[in-house]
């Protein structure tokens, strides 16, 4: 057993360096979204060699669930640490040698080192098991990047009986040995949207005869942004962005028809209810001022990940206690499926640093290992303590 600088407590051999193996491993193999049989069979592997029980109840095809806890605590609370475990379409460029092996995919976003780092957090908690309060559920979750893995994984029954949630993103910007732990919202709540706009087309020279939907277009760009500027409150947040605008095929024919893409991020629920709303209604508005038929179709994402303030507390102490650094994070306008789960149960997401050079999703992206084992560390304690607390109040 050991203590590193940071004081936290690792009593696992080799526990270090473990990690460290494990994500590289899962760094050079990525696999997307619903895609991710090999790291499936590669987080199970892991888990039955540390003697951790995979649960056979869940029919899933990628991601698992695994569990913690002695039997004589059977009537104990459960808790569940979730990580994610897909990659994303992105050529790498970091020159690492354990870099992607797979062309055109990559572990761009950290999901490498979350599954890594909760691997950790299992291995932690199996070597104190007879010490649980309670079950730890580990929640291995497919999909995150298409937002659809957290609503599978609970069609399969993965929070049954669950008292709360826990998880965790890294966070490049902020430095290895900090945790972001904030009470209420933290990450937005990710809509996309598709707005087609029929006109008639014409040859550019007679105008006149055309019903030009570029024109609609370009009203319809300048009008949405009004919504965060003119109908939100100063100190609400949200953002409006039109991403992509497809129309034409030709230099001298007015097209019949444009297709604008974009998102819509919201911290709020009235928020995302208001602007749909008003959002609908320009689009309506300014379709119908050009005699342009407008089609308004929503991508829903995920709902804002909102922290439960008890949580928040809890994990706060845990980390102080370890001799992390504390801050309190500003909200990030990415979406997280996250807040699924936090839909069904009370639930808390942390940031932890990992002192990158590069953003989430950028071909360069990398993480600090030292990290992993802080990480694993938090999660394991945080579980144990909380499913104490939980056990406390129901005697």
């Amino acid at each position: 057993m050991g203590a590193n600088h940071h004081g936290v407590i690792v009593n696992f051999p080799n526990i270090e360096q473990r990690l460290v193996d494990i994500r590289r491993h899962l760094h050079q193999y990525p696999e997307l979204s619903n895609e991710e049989y090999e790291t499936t069979a590669f987080i199970r592997e892991q888990l039955e060699q540390a003697g951790i029980r995979v649960s056979s109840d869940y029919a899933l095809p990628t991601g698992l669930i695994a569990e913690v806890g002695e039997p004589y605590y059977a009537e104990g609370p459960i808790i569940a640490l979730r990580a994610d475990i897909d990659a994303l379409p992105i050529h790498e460029q970091t020159g690492l040698p354990y870099t992607s092996k797979i062309p055109g995919r990559m572990h761009a976003c950290g999901h490498d080192f979350h599954t890594a780092a909760i691997l950790g957090a299992a291995f932690l908690l199996k070597e104190r098991e007879h010490e649980l309060k309670g079950t730890v559920r580990f929640v291995f979750q497919p999909a995150e990047e298409k937002a659809v893995g957290a609503v599978k994984m609970l069609q399969a029954g993965a929070l049954e009986g669950v008292r709360a949630i826990y998880g965790f993103h890294n966070k490049p910007e902020l430095p290895t040995g900090t945790i972001g732990i904030k009470a209420g919202p933290l990450m937005a709540a990710a809509d996309g949207f598709v707005i087609e706009l029929e006109g008639v087309a014409s040859h550019a020279a007679v105008p006149d005869a055309s019903i030009d939907p570029i024109v609609t277009a370009a009203h319809l760009v300048t009008a949405l942004q009004s919504i965060v500027s003119r109908n939100i409150n100063p100190l609400e947040s949200a953002v409006i962005s039109v991403t992509k605008i497809n129309s034409g095929t030709s230099w001298n024919v007015i097209p019949g028809k444009a297709v604008l893409d974009g998102t819509l991020r919201t911290f709020d629920e009235e928020v995302r209810s208001r602007i749909i709303e008003r959002f609908e209604e320009i689009v309506n508005g300014v379709a119908a001022a050009f005699r342009t038929k407008a089609t308004l179709r929503w991508i829903q994402g995920p709902p804002p990940v909102t922290n439960d303030a008890d949580l928040a507390v809890a994990a706060e102490k845990t980390a102080k206690r370890l001799g992390l650094t504390v801050i309190e994070p500003k909200p990030s306008p990415a979406g997280e499926d996250f807040a699924f789960y936090q839909k069904e149960v009370p639930g808390f997401f942390a940031f932890i640093g990992t002192s990158g050079a590069k953003e989430w999703h950028h071909p360069a992206f990398d993480v600090d290992e030292r990290a992993l084992p802080l990480s694993a560390s938090f999660f394991a304690e945080l579980a144990a303590s909380e499913l104490e607390r939980l056990a406390a109040s129901q005697e």
